[in-house]
């Protein structure tokens, strides 16, 4: 690998700040699992992509510096961007372990903008014994909680837990041991935490813990996005098909993310965002 191999997008970028980096690596003919793993673990980032043409899209695997990763949307979103400068701006199909997805991308240069529709959804009431566990993670207590949306076990790809928090103040400071959390992760089978706060019923502030992916935090997170919509369309919130997501703030990187809502349950969540090149 050299670095030429790999494109370093920010997705879901704020203009020219912020946004997720991810690791984009675009082949003949995929790398064998050892070795994207350790390229990703070289790369650095919460996920690195890997893609290879296959019958009239993409075959796809992502992988977190620790492990493989069902699906994200960060890197599908930056992966769409490197498309797009190969190819064009258009959709683009791809075939994930689990199944098909697609990702647009329009614009060009700083313009760029990148839209991944997600595996489908679903979601259940989350297991009172792992809320309580990440509360417990936290330093958290029930009292932290706003009952407006219930603990839920979020599904677009992978399993999210979603824990919409009172105030804004409690979410700024968010803290865990990475250890205990990828522990709690591993054994729930979750890719993330989601701890939110809810500005309005369209605009969440968002803290997401990836430490199953040796990640403290993630400062924009698409499949974590997708998940929470999904959760949102089943218990009825009154998100008139879109919200946004603020995230990454208090880590110094502010991201902004898009979600449409569409109404058929289960329907794929169409997440999307501005990507920016970085700088290497």
């Amino acid at each position: 690998m050299t670095n030429q191999d790999i494109h370093r997008i920010a997705a879901f970028a704020d203009g020219s700040k912020g946004g997720n980096p991810a690791g984009v690596m675009i082949t003949d003919t995929l790398p064998s699992a050892p070795e994207m793993q350790e390229i990703a673990a070289k790369v650095g980032y919460s996920e690195t992509v890997f893609a290879a043409p296959f019958e009239d899209g993409w075959r796809v695997r992502y992988f977190s510096p620790e492990v493989e990763v069902a699906f994200c949307g960060h890197a599908t979103v930056a992966l769409g961007a490197v498309l797009a400068e190969r190819e064009g701006a258009g959709r683009f199909p791809l075939q994930l372990n689990d199944g098909p997805i697609t990702v647009e991308a329009s614009g060009q240069g700083d313009e760029l903008r990148s839209t991944v529709t997600s595996p489908p959804t679903h979601s259940a009431a989350a297991d009172p014994a792992l809320v309580q566990e990440a509360l417990t993670l936290f330093g958290l207590t029930t009292d932290d909680l706003d009952p407006a949306l219930p603990a839920g076990l979020a599904h677009a790809g992978n399993d999210h837990l979603i824990l919409l928090l009172r105030s804004r103040e409690v979410l700024a400071q968010m803290t865990y041991d990475l250890d205990a959390g990828a522990a709690l992760m591993t054994r729930y089978g979750l890719a993330t935490i989601n701890l939110l706060w809810a500005e309005t019923p369209r605009l969440f502030h968002s803290r997401n813990a990836f430490a199953i992916g040796g990640v403290l935090e993630d400062p924009a997170t698409g499949a974590a996005a997708a998940a929470l919509s999904g959760y949102l369309r089943d218990l009825n919130w009154p998100h008139d098909g879109m919200i946004d997501i603020i995230q990454g703030q208090d880590m110094g990187a502010r991201s902004l993310l898009r979600a449409e809502i569409v109404a058929t349950f289960g329907e794929g969540i169409r997440v999307s965002g501005r990507t920016r090149v970085i700088a290497t």
